[in-house]
């Protein structure tokens, strides 16, 4: 799904590109890399949380590149509703997997 958001032109992938599409206001999802810095996580959440938009750690840096073609990311936000809710939704669910 990341991919083909990214396909979409409604991924914005880094850390600057990330920030811009939440101060925009055109953020609908954040996710940050399981493996970025506190301080990065830290950031993003606050952000994410002040402009009302889901946030998610999810995955290493380097899967998170590899699913959109580059070689890593630590964050990425997505800037389509429907993307975001089937992506939160895949994320959430294989978070529940893990749990059981």
């Amino acid at each position: 799904m990341l991919s083909l958001s990214k396909k979409a032109g409604r991924l914005k992938s880094g850390a600057y590109q990330t920030e811009d599409a939440l101060k925009s206001g055109k953020a609908c999802l954040v996710i940050v890399s399981s493996d970025a810095s506190e301080n990065t996580r830290k950031h993003f959440s606050d952000m994410a949380s002040f402009r009302h938009v889901p946030f998610r750690i999810y995955s290493d840096s380097g899967s998170l590149g590899s699913s959109v073609g580059a070689e890593s990311r630590m964050s990425m936000a997505v800037t389509d509703h429907s993307f975001a809710e089937k992506i939160l939704e895949l994320i959430d669910n294989a978070a529940d997997t893990r749990r059981s």
